[in-house]
């Protein structure tokens, strides 16, 4: 099993470490929920370094880029950042992934751990035509922590010394931080306005024991995998092998808008093109149970006497109160208000079809 170089630090801290495609990860420090509720109101810190990191450079890199993934990169200032798909020649998600363009001969991705030797096989098959160009996998020579919620950009100028707060959303740009360098992003994975500090190894467990300890009056806790998993759910954004896989399309979830047919040649594009023109057959829909019942990954979606889907995430949300998910189900079965049955140990339970997000930022909930 891997361990982040926070491992330990971790432990320190009575965290309970779970296995997560390969890592050993903390799930949760103290109770999920008064975790995901930190993050909600003030702010959460979160280890994010299994996740994989990949530099590309080369005068090609940004035909490189451009045509490993659905979004369309050309549309990118410099450090800026992107979030999409990347799919196989069928149209299957291999990932979802951010690209970080520093300029046009350089980019990093952060792809999921679950999906990181798959995604850098992949790149190097597909790099063929585009040489010369470098793949660097950089996942284990540097650390990824994340701070997300409304308090998160003052604490990072009050520990750091460094001010993000002209930064827009989804750009990211380099700091010092006590002569060592730092890149910060501001993406974030929770619903809430947030930030990602990207740091050598060596001085990770200074900078994580520094952010939490200077802000404890102001509230910040560290936080685990299990409120990560509540809060991108309750935000209705994606996760990798229960929401979405190689078998799915972008043209099949919430995200079918990543996909830029005009922006030329891209890897899944006629397949893609295929699947609009004839409509897609399936879709990945928000639900809420009607009836007590916590849905999960994999329990059937019914219908009359008919099975139409599957459970595709599924979660109590502690900012809604409600129980809560993702399902894929037959199109036609996806419309807002449609009410159906989630099979939960062999009992059926009420569920109906809502907007997503489930949750949305409180107004003026931004980064301070």
């Amino acid at each position: 099993m891997k361990k982040t170089p926070l491992y330990n630090t971790h432990l320190a801290r009575n965290a309970k470490m779970v296995s997560f495609h390969g890592y050993l990860m903390p799930l949760q420090y103290d109770s999920i929920i008064h975790e995901h509720t930190c993050v909600r109101n003030t702010a959460g810190l979160f280890d994010i370094s299994h996740m994989g990191r990949f530099e590309i450079t080369g005068n090609k890199a940004s035909l490189f880029v451009q045509r490993l993934v659905t979004n369309d990169v050309d549309r990118l200032s410099d450090k800026q950042v992107l979030y999409t798909p990347m799919c196989n020649e069928q149209g299957g998600i291999l990932d979802d992934i951010l690209v970080y363009k520093w300029h046009k001969e350089r980019f990093t991705l952060v792809v999921n751990c679950s999906n990181a030797e798959k995604d850098f096989l992949w790149m190097q098959k597909q790099s063929v035509n585009y040489q010369p160009i470098q793949i660097k996998d950089l996942t284990d020579c540097t650390s990824l922590i994340t701070l997300q919620g409304p308090r998160s950009g003052g604490m990072l100028q009050t520990s750091l010394n460094v001010n993000p707060g002209g930064m827009k959303k989804f750009f990211f740009d380099d700091f010092s931080w006590d002569g060592t360098p730092i890149m910060v992003s501001r993406t974030g994975y929770t619903g809430e306005d947030g930030y990602e500090i990207f740091v050598n190894n060596r001085d990770v467990v200074k900078l994580w024991d520094l952010l939490l300890k200077q802000n404890e009056q102001g509230g910040v806790k560290p936080a685990g995998l299990g409120a990560r998993n509540t809060l991108r759910l309750e935000a209705a954004l994606l996760l990798y092998g229960d929401d979405i896989d190689e078998s799915t399309t972008p043209l099949e979830t919430p995200v079918a808008w990543t996909v830029k047919f005009d922006k030329g040649s891209f890897i899944g594009k006629e397949s893609l093109l295929l699947q609009r023109s004839q409509g897609v057959e399936r879709k990945l829909a928000g639900f809420e149970m009607i009836d007590r019942g916590i849905p999960r990954h994999g329990y059937a979606i019914v219908k009359g006497t008919e099975t139409i889907g599957k459970v595709a995430s599924g979660s109590f949300s502690p900012s809604t109160n409600k129980n809560i998910g993702f399902c894929l189900i037959k199109a036609q079965h996806a419309a807002i208000g449609n009410e159906f049955l989630v099979r939960i140990r062999e009992n059926d339970y009420k569920a109906r079809i809502v907007q997503t997000p489930f949750y949305k930022r409180k107004p003026g909930n931004e980064c301070t």
